[in-house]
């Protein structure tokens, strides 16, 4: 297993998930299989500074329901930032794995930060440049 950094910075929220399910999912290795997890861990930050395109901050909503008669809740994205910036990536990057019982083990090897500081400097993440 080994371990990435992605600056997201500046990028697409997008891009910047489908690259990060890829690592989750272990896509660039050549022993993957598709009913092992063969993924590694990734490490993200900056997640506070990630962008959208063509003014789709005041119209991406996130939407949810507790089941519940009169239930339904939905949040656009800049509220969303302004709350947890780090369930965006989430959200992002969940919804692009593979609907399958491997998506939670995968889910839980995706580290989120706000800033750039992170505390996984000991396992000696290489940083992804795209």
């Amino acid at each position: 297993m080994k371990w990435y950094l992605i600056d997201v910075k500046d990028r697409v929220l997008g891009r910047a998930a489908t690259k990060i399910a890829s690592l989750l999912i272990g896509k660039e290795k050549p022993e993957i299989v598709p009913n092992l997890d063969c993924g590694d861990y990734v490490v993200v930050i900056n997640s506070d500074m990630v962008k959208l395109t063509r003014g789709k901050e005041k119209k991406k909503m996130y939407y949810s329901h507790s089941t519940y008669p009169g239930g339904f809740k939905e949040v656009r994205f800049d509220e969303q930032m302004e709350k947890d910036s780090r369930k965006v990536i989430e959200k992002a990057v969940k919804n692009m794995l593979p609907q399958n019982k491997l998506k939670d083990q995968r889910l839980s090897r995706l580290v989120i930060y706000k800033n750039s500081e992170h505390k996984h400097t000991a396992q000696k993440p290489t940083e992804i440049k795209f």
